[in-house]
């Protein structure tokens, strides 16, 4: 019974704060990403058997919100390469994260970054972002497949304004020069991101 009494109390929080977050959503303005509540994992795939994963823990996303034209937002994000994290299971024998995020391998050691250039709506609460990825020193188009998933004027926890998306996409590793191990190691990489945004000048304690 108590079970049921805490699902169903989380079930209408949660269905009254998504009533709430449609009726007062975020205002417009400068966003930075909440750590706490956002991810960016990555995979390929490894010898036709399975896709390995892995994920950066250090990402800094700048969005210039325009709820009312969300075409003429702007976004921009920085990743620290040495922020990747493999969850390789033999770390005292390997340090598998730094091998991959240093000078001479995957990532080459040097900071990550993305400009959008064009933002399209392409549904209600979908569109695409096309920007330009640069690392390896460079610098390729990429597109975002975006699900804005909503947003509140005050979460209840923080009491500032938050903006939810997801986001999905795909590169082709040796247009940066990373041709290493193809076709063993795919050529396409894929990623998926989950973030969740606060004010631009909130102070995470």
């Amino acid at each position: 019974m108590l079970r049921i009494a805490a699902f169903s109390m989380g079930l209408a929080l949660s269905t009254a704060l998504a009533v709430a977050a449609a009726n007062d959503p975020a205002p417009g303005g400068a966003y930075k990403t909440d750590p706490s509540h956002s991810s960016f994992n990555w995979s390929f795939n490894h010898s036709g058997l399975s896709h390995y994963t892995a994920r950066f823990t250090k990402v800094d996303a700048r969005l210039d919100w325009k709820p009312e034209k969300p075409e003429a937002s702007t976004l921009s994000v920085a990743i620290d390469p040495l922020s990747v994290r493999t969850d390789y299971p033999w770390p005292e024998k390997v340090d598998f994260d730094s091998e991959i995020g240093g000078d001479e391998t995957f990532l080459a050691g040097k900071p990550i970054t993305f400009v959008s250039k064009t933002i399209r709506v392409t549904g209600g609460k979908t569109g695409t972002v096309a920007g330009l990825l640069t690392f390896r020193d460079e610098t390729h188009p990429v597109t975002l497949d975006v699900t804005f998933n909503g947003s509140m004027a005050e979460h209840p926890m923080m009491g500032v304004p938050k903006i939810g998306f997801s986001a999905t996409g795909s590169i082709r590793r040796s247009e940066w020069g990373l041709d290493f191990a193809i076709p063993e190691l795919s050529d396409e990489v894929t990623f998926a991101i989950e973030t969740q945004m606060v004010p631009a000048d909130y102070q995470f304690q």
